[in-house]
């Protein structure tokens, strides 16, 4: 007889609580939330290893609802949390959940520093361009004019680009998705696990009572095919509801072409996710229309890169100072290098 244990493949259902969701009914929230069940049975990580780390906000809520550990943390700094303990658990799959308050207003440093670092950590961040928890004051991705209980003539800050942003940190991995299109969510999830480093997943979410249809344009079927561009890593960015319009590069300036005027897909941009210089234009594509002319907003993988991560250069460090200096004293370190004599 074999007493080999066979352990039964993990569901959606067992990432799920048994705590009430407490989210507005219709909030985009939900269904992050349902995607992020759904893909993680497909990873193979065990749900002791699994450890969602949240902040502030409406998002923040998350903990509570997956059937893992977790930790409802404090105002932005579910990143410094998070950092902590990838670095002193290496092992574990660590899953920030934010929103564009939370993670860019007062988490904004601690966001920049962990990319920069590269911890093997994934970022969800959900943007609703609203404070939805407080009530509806303008946020840092919010537009500008945006009228708000806040900012009751208008806002006249210039928003945040969350990607442009995490380019700018040196992120390892970026990309863009959104809560109504849940197959390219589920997608972009599994993309953001499977990648060694910081992942940093910005996610169109929308707060139907605060600021409903913000992102509109982009999800519903009347006009998501003009709008969107959906990345594809080695494909010619075409869109538009027969494909009939594509993206071509002049030197480095993107350029809007009717494929029926006689151009070939050979003539557009092919997407090159290893492309730096090209990816920093795709961030930019909806900055200032008026300026600049009015693009698809591109959804996928922007970029994505390798680079050591903060906790295996980490673990090297020690092992060779064990190596070439024995291990350390507490006492001698505490004294420091310097000291002075008081006469």
């Amino acid at each position: 007889m074999s007493d080999v244990v066979t352990t039964p493949a993990l569901t959606a259902k067992d990432f799920a609580t048994d705590q009430e969701v407490r989210w507005c009914p219709g909030c985009g929230d939900y269904s992050i939330l349902k995607q992020v069940q759904t893909i993680l049975p497909q990873t193979g990580i065990p749900r002791e290893n699994i450890v969602i780390i949240s902040g502030i906000g409406c998002s923040s809520r998350f903990p509570y609802y997956m059937n893992t550990f977790g930790m409802h943390s404090i105002h932005g700094r579910a990143t410094a949390i998070a950092s902590g303990l990838k670095a002193t658990r290496p092992e574990l799959s660590v899953w920030i959940v934010t929103g564009d308050g939370d993670g860019l207003s007062i988490g904004g440093n601690h966001t920049i520093h962990l990319l920069r670092r590269n911890f093997d950590v994934n970022i969800l961040l959900f943007n609703n361009q609203i404070y939805g928890l407080t009530k509806g004051q303008y946020s840092p991705t919010s537009e500008e004019n945006k009228v708000t209980k806040s900012t009751p003539f208008g806002s006249i800050d210039h928003p945040f680009n969350p990607l442009a942003l995490a380019m700018g940190a040196d992120a390892s991995f970026i990309a863009r998705t959104m809560d109504r299109d849940p197959k390219h969510l589920q997608q972009m999830l599994l993309r953001s696990n499977a990648h060694h480093g910081a992942s940093f997943l910005e996610i169109y979410q929308n707060c139907n009572i605060f600021n409903d249809g913000a992102f509109e344009i982009f999800t519903e079927k009347s006009s998501k095919a003009e709008e969107g561009l959906f990345l594809e890593q080695g494909q010619p960015m075409l869109y538009g509801a027969n494909k009939d319009k594509g993206i071509k590069l002049d030197g480095y300036k993107p350029q809007i072409v009717n494929m029926a005027d006689g151009h070939s897909a050979d003539d557009l941009w092919i997407h090159d996710e290893k492309d730096f210089f090209k990816a920093q234009i795709l961030t930019r594509f909806f900055d200032n229309p008026a300026t600049e002319g009015h693009y698809p907003r591109p959804f996928g993988v922007f970029y994505e890169t390798e680079r050591p991560t903060y906790e295996d250069a980490m673990k090297l460090q020690i092992e060779d100072a064990i190596a070439t200096k024995g291990k350390g004293n507490l006492d001698k370190l505490l004294e420091g290098r310097e000291t002075w004599v008081i006469d």
